[in-house]
This record gives structure tokens, C-alpha cells and sequence, in this order.
């Protein structure tokens, strides 16, 4: 990444999940910080975001203390912070940023393979939207292959073919970001998620039309 993003934090990963079909296999307190990030991101006020995801950080915060070692409730925590950070923007959103960094790294110590490869397509994400050097750690290269990551272990997924688009169309590939977001567009339903699937289905329509736009224009 060799510039600043025009808006810095101001959408910085405000969409940020990557969310397993099964419920049933998380325990109840990451289950509640799962559900409570879909309830902030597609039903608070825009304006009341920031406070809630602060809200929702501290529970986020507390399964991590109570299970240190699993790998799901740092990749819940560091999406929560994520997410927070997009809502706050400014450079005060740089140290939650790089707490989600560190949370996204130790679930991959632990279990990359956890969530379905959730914590390498929530790293790439970091990479292509944080701004790069001097300001944060933000790189395009390092993001490539964390998303490519995310992308071989959950290659048919909602989220890891949205991220993928998003950030291609970042990169100019308006046919691959077509390609990729068409992909997430045909992932299968997940039971239990149909708030956040409805939510994210609506990001990557949008993102479709954006770049359907940038190909018809030349």
C-alpha cells in the first residue's frame, strides 16, 4: 500500500466478519459476541455504532479471558475491534486496528483453520484497508496472500469472495472483482445468519453494481 486511504478509518472494516454456518460448535459467549456484531452492524443507527461496538468489545474481550486458547473468540474479538475501528476512524482507530492485527494473528497460531480460515481473510482485510507506512501497517502484497488464504480454505464462502472483490476493485481488477463477487453472491445460505447473510448480500450487490459501473465506463 503506497498511499493513504482517502477516508483513512472512516469505512475501515465497518463489515468486517467471517461467519461459520455452525452455531452449535462455538461456546455461548462467542455465539453472543457473533450475534451481537450482526444486531450493530445491520440494526444500531449509524451514529450509535461506535458506542455499541465499544459496548460489545468488552464482552468480546471478556470470552477471550475466559478462553485464552481458542482461536474463535480472538478471531471474534479482533473483528469486533475491527469493526469499532471503522466507526470511531481517525488515527485513534489505529491502536484497535492493531489489537485485531495480534488477535488474528494468535487464532492462527492456534488453529488456522478455525472458522473456516476466518482469521486470514479478517488479517487481509487489515492489510488493504489500513492505511500503509508511515501512518499504520497497511500492505497490498501481505493482504493478497492472506485473503488468497482465507480463499483456499473456504474457497465458495460469502465472506472470503467478498473481501477478495473488494479488495481487487481496490486494485483496479474490476473483471475479477465481477468475478469474485458474483461467487459470493451464489455462496450457500447460513442457518442462524440470515441477518448478517442479508446484510453482506446487500454490501456485495452494491459492490457488483460499483464495479459493473467501472467496466462499462471503459
Amino acid at each position: 500500500m503506497t498511499s493513504l486511504r482517502p477516508t483513512l478509518f472512516a469505512a475501515l472494516l465497518s463489515g468486517l466478519m467471517v461467519l461459520p454456518a455452525w452455531a452449535s460448535e462455538l461456546p455461548p459467549q462467542v455465539v453472543a459476541v457473533r450475534d451481537g456484531w450482526a444486531d450493530v452492524k445491520y440494526q444500531v443507527p449509524a451514529d450509535q455504532r461506535s458506542t455499541a461496538f465499544e459496548a460489545l468489545a468488552k464482552k468480546a474481550g471478556a470470552a477471550v479471558a475466559q478462553q485464552p486458547r481458542s482461536a474463535e473468540a480472538l478471531i471474534w474479538e479482533g473483528i469486533v475491534l475491527a469493526s469499532w475501528a471503522g466507526e470511531k476512524g481517525g488515527l485513534g482507530a489505529l491502536g484497535l486496528v492493531k489489537k485485531a492485527r495480534k488477535d488474528f494473528e494468535a487464532a492462527i497460531a492456534i488453529d488456522p483453520a478455525a472458522l473456516e480460515g476466518s482469521a486470514y481473510t479478517s488479517l487481509g482485510s487489515l492489510y488493504y484497508q489500513v492505511p500503509g507506512w508511515p501512518v499504520g501497517f497497511g500492505d497490498d502484497d501481505k493482504a493478497r496472500d492472506f485473503l488468497m488464504k482465507g480463499l483456499q480454505a473456504n474457497p465458495d464462502g460469502l465472506d472470503s469472495n467478498y473481501f477478495f472483490a473488494d479488495f481487487l476493485r481496490e486494485q483496479g481488477d474490476y473483471a475479477g472483482a465481477e468475478a469474485a463477487a458474483r461467487k459470493a453472491l451464489a455462496a450457500k445460505p447460513r442457518p442462524g445468519r440470515e441477518r448478517a447473510d442479508a446484510g453482506r448480500r446487500a454490501e456485495v450487490e452494491a459492490l457488483l453494481k460499483a464495479v459493473q459501473a467501472e467496466l462499462a465506463s471503459g
